[in-house]
């Protein structure tokens, strides 16, 4: 195909499966597939965001990251699902509580993505688009959440552009029951939507805006893996 390799991805088409598993930090991709798959080769290691395809329980899948932020995902996910044939993608990642009754090692379901980010804007659309989770993984996330006896709720994120805020304005997000802040869900969606496929995003609670705890980057990156066992149920 004439679009690949991407100025992103060095893979051949076809060395990428059909469902991906992502994540922001590309070295927690490297402990999921070493943790998780059986025969992984590796497909991309241009600009450090490293790429594995492998199998798991027999089934096809490939894990790569995404970096930080919308802007990245965005680039990523676009070269996946237009150039590569990929039909699924699953964000698993960290989130920032916003309600009281989350705790650290939650996991969030993100049925819905708020933001203030601009990038709808390419689309042109004549009002607000709503970007919302492929139903049919969102409803099996849930079935394996109850199997497995995880702590999770299921809900609206905030998908922001920014991380350290000038001036903080989070209360607004918290009354209207928004369950956490993350940095990527919303472009995952809308661009899933734009292609016809399917997304869904998976994140543990790294840090609660309200109790102020948190957890290290060594902690998010190799014991959140309740969040990649629930999206492994689902390829």
């Amino acid at each position: 195909m004439s679009n690949i390799p991407t100025p992103h991805i060095n893979a051949k088409y076809g060395e990428i499966a059909e469902t991906v598993i992502m994540a922001g930090d590309p070295l927690r991709v490297k402990f999921m597939a070493e943790k998780y798959l059986e025969d992984i080769f590796q497909f991309n290691e241009v600009r450090g965001m490293l790429g594995y395809t492998g199998t798991y329980k027999g089934k096809r899948v490939s894990m790569m990251g995404h970096g930080m932020g919308i802007p990245s995902i965005g680039i990523y996910t676009h070269e996946l699902y237009n150039f590569y044939g990929v039909k699924t993608i699953i964000r698993v990642g960290s989130a920032g509580a916003y309600q009281k009754d989350l705790k650290l090692g939650d996991l969030i379901l993100a049925m819905g993505a708020c933001t203030d980010s601009n990038y709808a804007s390419q689309y042109e659309l004549p009002g607000t688009f709503a970007p919302i989770a492929d139903y049919e993984l969102l409803s099996k996330a849930v079935k394996a959440c109850e199997e497995f006896g995880y702590d999770y709720k299921v809900g609206n994120v905030m998908s922001t552009d920014i991380f350290y805020r000038d001036i903080p304005r989070i209360d607004k997000w918290i009354k209207m029951g928004v369950l956490g802040v993350e940095m990527e869900a919303s472009a995952l969606y809308m661009n899933a939507a734009r292609s016809g496929n399917r997304a869904l995003v998976i994140n543990t609670v790294s840090d609660h805006l309200i109790t102020g705890e948190v957890t290290t980057s060594e902690q998010r990156r190799t014991t959140f893996t309740r969040m990649m066992d629930v999206a492994l149920t689902l390829i």
